[in-house]
């Protein structure tokens, strides 16, 4: 407290109920949160907070704060598909008479990501971990917005030309090319932007990348000391190809490489076997849940079963929204749907952890992000709880997993500095990305046509 009262800080909120996803005090009424630079400096009831004095103080009374949700999985490229593939099949790889990989032209996934990203931001969360094509061009593009962002480089070796044809053609040259690609992502942009980007390995998906490919991620991730991403048993369409392809599942492919463990961030999981659900608990790796994906492409998750076998579970958006807050909820719904029931295993608390806390530790970032904490990154949000829908909030946690929406958040400070301000974006010009992002999905689909 003494260095706290010896010098300003540089923001001090007050007022305001702090939901920090430390197990120690998870709620503080009346707080006070404090700022120095890039990190928390105190965070402590009024009355535990001295005579602290900032050079800017926000009044926050009737107001929630949050740590910045961690969102461990995007596509945000995929804005284009926003309600045009939902009703049409699976992802937009596997849908025919839709815009693939191959289609998008750079500009165009530079427009598209920034409109993403701006969503997000705007809804809360203050890092994402985005995989897609042309991502050295959309990193840094993303990162001006000024959130956190965690590229999974685009890893595979097939033609994606013919996936949605049922056609797997796996290629080395393909495969040397996108491995080149994603060294010379982590050359560039680890620890950019001030230590607000990173990158991990991101091979597509396990039809997508032979197994050979698979064990040079596999040696490439441990000589550089990284986490992948890869969506593993995302669909009986990559089952039924992997068995055709190997006679083993997916997860019995990502084992036999060496690439099932606590290093992996396992996107969907939701067609497995009671066994591949064993191996993967066994492995401690994390599941990167989009629920709301899941089942509006027809798939029941099984989270539960995978959480009892000992996996993580770790929250994320895809590709058809950016609200963390709905996330938490499907998450909710979707758990208490496989328990049939409202039981201790399935709470509020629960998925505002793997969206948080759980979700930092995922990506090998919950020492200095993912809760409200001194000596944390200042990554924070303000959820304005004064509102109707809101009204009143007796439990301030189940009332934001339950009720709130990501249109609620207020304010948003992302390493010390407010990037979101009465609802608004404060770093960029939010109707020209907005524009710049529908004239290229315009232009896509004009290109491209549509079939079905």
């Amino acid at each position: 407290m003494s260095e706290t009262s010896a010098a300003p800080l540089d923001i001090l909120i007050r007022g305001c109920t702090a939901l920090t996803s430390e197990a120690s005090r998870p709620v503080i009424e009346d707080a006070v949160i404090g700022i120095r630079r890039n990190e928390i400096a105190l965070i402590a009831r009024s009355a535990e907070a001295g005579n602290a004095t900032a050079r800017r103080v926000i009044e926050a009374s009737g107001h929630v704060a949050t740590p910045g949700f961690v969102n461990v999985h995007t596509h945000a490229v995929l804005a284009h598909a926003r309600g045009m593939v939902e009703d049409a099949g699976f992802a937009p790889a596997y849908t025919a008479g839709v815009p693939h990989v191959c289609d998008v032209r750079e500009d165009e996934a530079v427009a598209l990501a920034r409109l993403t990203a701006l969503e997000a931001m705007l809804f809360g969360s203050t890092t994402i971990n985005d995989m897609y094509v042309h991502d050295h061009a959309t990193l840094p593009a993303m990162a001006e917005l000024g959130l956190r962002v965690s590229v999974s480089a685009w890893l595979h070796d097939v033609d994606f030309a013919r996936v949605h044809e049922r056609v797997w053609k796996h290629e080395q040259a393909i495969g040397e090319k996108t491995m080149r690609a994603a060294l010379d992502l982590v050359d560039r942009w680890q620890s950019g932007f001030d230590g607000r980007t990173s990158v991990m390995l991101g091979p597509h998906a396990i039809d997508t990348c032979s197994r050979a490919f698979l064990r040079d991620v596999d040696e490439e991730r441990k000589r550089l000391g990284l986490r992948v991403m890869t969506h593993l048993a995302q669909s009986h369409i990559e089952v039924e190809q992997v068995r055709r392809r190997d006679a083993m599942t997916p997860v019995e492919v990502v084992d036999d490489v060496g690439l099932l463990d606590d290093r992996l961030i396992a996107t969907h999981c939701t067609v497995m076997t009671e066994s591949d659900i064993a191996r993967a608990g066994r492995a401690g790796i994390t599941v990167a849940h989009a629920a709301k994906v899941n089942m509006t492409g027809g798939y029941l998750p099984l989270t539960s079963k995978l959480r009892r076998a000992g996996a993580a579970v770790a929250l994320g958006t895809d590709n058809m929204f950016g609200d963390m807050v709905e996330s938490m909820r499907w998450t909710l719904i979707a758990g208490r749907l496989q328990e049939a029931a409202v039981n201790d295993f399935w709470q509020s608390r629960d998925v505002f952890h793997m969206a948080t806390l759980g979700a930092a530790k995922a990506i090998g970032r919950d020492h200095d992000l993912g809760s409200l904490a001194p000596g944390k990154k200042a990554d924070i949000v303000l959820f304005d709880f004064r509102r109707a829908h809101l009204t009143p909030s007796r439990n301030p946690l189940a009332t934001l997993v339950h009720v709130a929406q990501g249109r609620d958040v207020a304010l948003v400070i992302v390493d010390g500095r407010v990037v979101v301000e009465d609802g608004h974006a404060t770093q960029v010009d939010e109707p020209k990305i907005r524009r710049d992002a529908a004239k290229a999905a315009a232009t896509l689909w004009d290109r491209v046509g549509r079939t079905h």
